[in-house]
């Protein structure tokens, strides 16, 4: 099985080994598979080629994957993902800011030792803007990791959920819209 994504105008492509590298518009993405029956070409900075070496059942669930994953990065490059976050609290008004690679929340249901939440990847920014907590970045799959790292920070332990709602939670997802100046 084959599989071929087609590079848009502007962006190049190089491959060493099973790690991709893309680049457009002076940001640069890289990933790395590690499989065993699939090789990545690159064609004339054109196009990439996802070649499965048999006709496997797994071989191809293997080949549609990678093609999956190399198309998300092309979009990400070009518009770029963004998950949006609500922060929500009824009994303890807590605060919530970004320090380096850090999203610090603090009196969290009341409590005085800081909840840290680690953001991956380089691209990956964070903002907070007032209850909204906005998540951007180029690869699909930081944004969404650093988005689950604020969720999994802020999860209430050992109390009833139904009284207890405090938390961020993650209200939209999607690619980024460019905003009209």
């Amino acid at each position: 099985m084959e599989k071929r994504i087609a590079l848009p105008e502007g962006f190049e492509a190089e491959v060493k080994n099973s790690t991709i590298m893309l680049r457009y518009g002076g940001k640069e993405e890289k990933k790395s598979f590690r499989t065993k029956n699939v090789e990545i070409e690159v064609e004339d900075d054109s196009a990439v080629v996802v070649k499965g070496v048999n006709e496997k059942r797994k071989t191809n669930a293997i080949v549609n994957t990678i093609a999956k994953h190399i198309r998300n990065l092309i979009e990400g490059l070009s518009r770029g993902y963004e998950y949006r976050m609500r922060i929500i609290h009824s009994h303890f008004p807590m605060n919530v800011q970004v320090s380096g690679k850090e999203v610090i929340i603090t009196n969290f249901t009341g409590e005085k030792k800081p909840r840290k939440a680690k953001i991956i990847g380089e691209n990956t920014t964070v903002q907070v803007k007032g209850k909204d907590v906005i998540i951007r970045g180029t690869n699909k799959e930081h944004v969404g990791q650093t988005a689950a790292n604020i969720e999994l920070a802020t999860r209430v332990k050992r109390k009833d959920l139904r009284i207890f709602q405090d938390g961020i939670y993650l209200v939209e997802r999607g690619l980024v819209e460019h905003e009209q100046k």
